[in-house]
């Protein structure tokens, strides 16, 4: 095994974006493809880590860079800045995602057939959009992601959904979640619903704790999460 982590450019319009490419030069073919989307820190090593365990498993890991030239601001103010104004304009915000998903379509070790999507936070949100908009994708997965509908024209999804929650998370409320439950079943999709009891949100972010009960991470949350990601992953490559 030979695992190789790579710089990836691409543009939205002039806009460039440096994804990240992970994937095991000592398989051969075509390999699926999982991609991958940051929070609102930007494209950064958690990102990175998760392209590497996607990349474990056999598939290629490419994440996306949705802010745009590597960006990761570290500052609470400037992540809130970065993140908002793409999240309350989604038709730019998807046009960003489109040209990450057709890169990687475009990579020749890419079985473009089997592409799928996942994020956290911010990320779970954009994940959540690429199925919305109908792509040809065959899995969407969303960690304490952000729930709400874009107002876009709506779409066929051809997705299988996965939205692991945390049943505290302040982001994503009671309320939040079964308005999706009612967008998803209208659409017709296949789609599931985890939720976690005593888990709020960042609960997959190893370290994550705010101090104030919002932000908490909990491992047996998160491998919970986890699995049932690479379990629908699996599954919808058809590889079960």
């Amino acid at each position: 095994m030979a695992i190789i982590e790579k710089p990836v450019e691409y543009f939205d319009q002039d806009k460039k974006c440096i994804g990240y490419m992970v994937y095991d030069d000592a398989l051969s073919g075509k390999k699926p493809c999982v991609l991958i989307n940051h929070a609102w820190s930007g494209l950064d090593q958690f990102s990175k880590n998760k392209a590497l365990e996607i990349a474990n498993k056999g598939y290629i890991g490419f994440c996306l860079d949705n802010y745009g030239n590597g960006y990761e601001p570290a500052a609470l103010e400037d992540k809130q800045n970065t993140m908002l104004p793409l999240k309350e304009d989604r038709a730019k915000l998807l046009k960003r995602l489109l040209a990450g998903f057709e890169k990687a379509k475009n990579f020749d070790i890419v079985d473009k057939k089997n592409i799928a999507t996942l994020g956290f936070c911010f990320g779970g949100l954009c994940a959540l959009d690429i199925a919305r908009s109908g792509a040809d994708i065959k899995a969407a997965i969303s960690f304490h992601g952000l729930l709400d509908a874009p107002n876009l024209s709506k779409n066929k999804i051809k997705a299988k959904i996965l939205v692991a929650h945390g049943w505290d998370d302040p982001m994503a409320t009671p309320n939040d979640v079964l308005k999706l439950s009612k967008e998803l079943t209208e659409s017709g999709c296949d789609w599931q619903l985890h939720a976690y009891g005593k888990t709020t949100h960042a609960f997959m972010v190893p370290g994550a704790d705010s101090g104030d009960g919002v932000l908490k991470h909990n491992s047996t949350s998160e491998n919970r999460a986890w699995s049932s990601a690479l379990d629908l992953i699996s599954t919808s490559f058809g590889e079960v």
